[in-house]
């Protein structure tokens, strides 16, 4: 659980209904869906598939997560599947070489359009089941045009507009940057959270981008990192 000193004014009151959480099996998301616990009555993790290198280790850390923080208005997770492959071609994200290793700048992990397959794939879900609310853990440290507070207002027209009527989209953690969300989630079994590029025999590599930037958050949130590393 979320102490409420951590979570300010996201623990105002619990409302009454479901809110869905677009979920990876990285710390954000994790955090986030036991924040959603403690603010809504009902939670539903969805889980985009688009066939990327390490989904399998990712939807597999997502599912002991979500098995460990088990308690009442958590519903079963949702797995929808989003094809990329065929779009993105030979590339590191799917099958190529050169995966972004820890000196690599965080442009060169940018998957262009990911946020916008993921939000729109997930936000059809909610629409057609009378979910009236999506939340993505996006941090405001994230440089990328697709994460913007802008970009997000403007998604969320669209759907709208699209399906007259559609989810509000919230972002709690877009004023945080990873340390404050490690620390928030320092309760948590945020071990048993993934979120490498290129794992070895399931594990974080320790060498990727993924992992530079997840060490480098537990260590400024002076947290410690219960992760196992191959390297």
């Amino acid at each position: 659980m979320i102490a409420a000193e951590d979570s300010g004014p996201i623990l105002a009151r619990r409302e009454a209904t479901t809110v869905a959480v677009l979920v990876s099996g990285g710390i954000e998301s994790a955090v986030l869906v036991a924040t959603m616990l403690d603010r809504y009555e009902r939670v539903r993790p969805i889980y985009v598939r688009c066939g990327l290198r390490w989904e399998g280790v990712e939807l597999a850390a997502a599912r002991s997560f979500l098995a460990a923080i088990a308690r009442e208005g958590l519903e079963p997770l949702v797995v929808l599947d989003e094809p990329i492959r065929d779009v993105y071609g030979p590339h590191w994200s799917t099958d190529g070489p050169d995966v972004p290793d820890a000196e690599s700048p965080d442009e060169a992990v940018y998957l262009p359009g990911r946020n916008l397959l993921l939000t729109v794939k997930a936000a059809v879900w909610c629409r057609l089941r009378g979910a009236t609310a999506l939340a993505l853990g996006s941090l405001g440290s994230n440089p990328f045009p697709d994460s913007t507070d802008e970009f997000f207002r403007g998604l969320e027209s669209v759907l709208s507009r699209a399906m007259s009527g559609g989810p509000r989209l919230l972002r709690p953690f877009a004023g945080l940057h990873k340390p404050e969300v490690v620390r928030r989630g320092a309760g948590l079994p945020l071990e048993k959270t993934f979120s490498c590029i290129r794992p070895v025999d399931r594990l974080h590599c320790g060498r990727c981008n993924k992992c530079a930037e997840r060490r480098q958050g537990f260590r400024e949130a002076g947290v410690a990192d219960l992760t196992l590393y191959a390297d």
